[in-house]
């Protein structure tokens, strides 16, 4: 598995549902949401079990981690988007998804290659620290600066510290912190 090819792929896929979320009409994003999740689960039940799938094999044992659930992030990325496009607006979902997006890959990708200073769990403060900073320069274009860093900032601990799918936690911990800013 190449960390660095993951994070790119997980940049890019959270990127598109973001879009997704932004640019559909709302039920719309949550019937692919529910019918991908669905499918999702099926392709990660018949890989676990020893079925090749074309494409969808290939992609789980180039990108996932070792000794984990094929697909696992992918199917916690889509939760965390359904349950916050449920749960919250368009609009604050959408920033909480390109929140989840940037903030993973970039603290994962500037921890793995420049991290030196562990703080928490494997984690390092170089990458916990860039990823909140690339995270709020990129909010700045959603939300005022202020709402951007402090969101950027809660995110970022939260992703330190949780104890559950980064996937999961993230996102929601994002919209919580914009509704309550804006």
């Amino acid at each position: 598995m190449n960390e660095s090819l993951r994070q790119v792929v997980h940049l890019v896929f959270g990127l598109g549902i973001a879009g997704f979320v932004h640019f559909f009409d709302r039920d719309i994003t949550l019937t692919v949401l529910i019918l991908t999740l669905f499918v999702g689960f099926i392709f990660s039940d018949a890989v676990a079990r020893g079925y090749t799938i074309p494409v969808v094999s290939w992609v789980i044992a180039g990108l996932e981690r070792r000794d984990a659930v094929p697909g696992k992030g992918a199917l916690f990325f889509a939760l965390g988007a359904l349950f916050c496009l449920f749960f919250f607006g368009r609009e604050i979902a959408f920033a909480g998804l390109v929140v989840l997006s940037l903030l993973d890959s970039v603290t994962t990708l500037v921890g793995v290659r420049f991290g030196r200073t562990r703080i928490y769990n494997h984690k390092s403060l170089e990458g916990t620290l860039a990823g909140v900073a690339v995270t709020t320069a990129a909010l700045c274009l959603l939300v005022p600066p202020a709402a951007a860093l402090a969101t950027a900032a809660v995110t970022g601990l939260a992703e330190l510290v949780s104890p559950v799918d980064d996937n999961l936690v993230v996102p929601v911990v994002a919209c919580l912190t914009l509704t309550v800013l804006l």
